[in-house]
């Protein structure tokens, strides 16, 4: 059994537009690391965070690392245990990203490698849903799958919960632009209506359906009809500036397909290459700028692998 480790998780895009709560993929950039170590003291210590300004706690009963390893433990049965731990945030928090996510999936990938491996990246959602629930108020998995897992993802059911990975076109990338601005994910989560007209809900089924089944087909036509949303972006999109604006730039562009990421307030596009993508996120950028608001670019593959071990 290893004394030490340090691990990467990738960030991700849920909702994928119109797959709210069920759907998501995860990037190869940006994403988070945490570094693990066993010590002779039972209990778990969150000695140091970087890059997070100071807006975390250490507290390891406020933080998701540190609570879902502990949760990790307990189910496990193994309290006797000791750990310290080390979270770097190396992306930007509130973005809509999976911050939170990041950081959670790489403290449970750290302990359960420190483990020996005892359960499965998929066993490890509902540890990782846990530390979702301290971060947000709701224990959702269309963040924490993705990066478990890897690659795009399907949840199915929460209660119980059913998690099915879902193909993708091997040359699909993604085009992220994360304006500096402020959009807290329960603020942006309770802008949400709770009732809803029938004859949209239909509208949405069918672009999941229609979204999943071209990604199956890798039918790029498809998916970009699918990546329709008819009830959650309407509302959150007016906290995003230049939201339509910078959908037409990304469409006129290339782009497969453009929504918000997560509860936003970044954006992303699906491109067919590399080229197209680096094209519409500079675009996305400079479109921002003439707005006088900072923002950051990420061009990535979708990650296949989810949380990987660096030492």
């Amino acid at each position: 059994m290893r004394n030490s480790v340090k691990v990467f998780a990738p960030a991700t895009v849920a909702n994928v537009v119109c797959g709210f709560d069920v759907l998501g993929f995860a990037v190869n950039a940006p994403g988070d690391e945490v570094i693990m170590r066993m010590t002779g003291k039972p209990g778990v210590q969150l000695i140091k965070i970087t890059g997070d300004e100071g807006r975390l706690p250490l507290d390891p009963d406020k933080n998701t690392v540190s609570a879902s390893v502990q949760h990790y433990l307990e189910h496990i049965g193994r309290t006797d245990v000791g750990v310290e731990i080390e979270l770097h945030k190396k992306m930007p928090i509130g973005s809509g990203l999976g911050s939170s996510s990041a950081s959670t999936v790489a403290g449970l990938f750290a302990i359960n490698t420190l483990m020996d491996n005892l359960l499965s990246n998929k066993e490890l959602i509902p540890f990782a849903m846990k530390g979702e629930e301290l971060a947000c108020g709701y224990g959702h998995a269309d963040n924490v799958a993705p990066a478990l897992m890897g690659g795009f993802v399907l949840i199915r059911s929460y209660e119980p919960l059913d998690v099915i990975s879902l193909p993708f076109p091997e040359d699909m990338y993604a085009a992220i632009v994360y304006p500096e601005v402020d959009v807290p994910t329960k603020d942006a989560r309770q802008m949400i209506r709770s009732k809803i007209l029938l004859k949209n809900a239909v509208t949405q089924w069918g672009n999941v359906a229609g979204l999943v089944s071209g990604l199956f087909m890798k039918d790029y036509d498809l998916i970009g009809r699918s990546m329709v949303d008819v009830l959650v972006e309407p509302t959150r999109s007016i906290l995003i500036p230049d939201f339509y604006k910078m959908r037409a730039l990304a469409l006129d562009q290339g782009a497969v397909g453009f929504g918000i990421s997560g509860s936003g307030p970044s954006v992303f596009a699906l491109t067919k290459n590399e080229e197209t993508a680096r094209v519409i996120t500079l675009s996305l950028q400079n479109q921002l700028k003439g707005l006088n608001i900072n923002s950051l670019g990420f061009v990535s593959p979708v990650n296949k692998m989810g949380p990987v071990v660096l030492d």
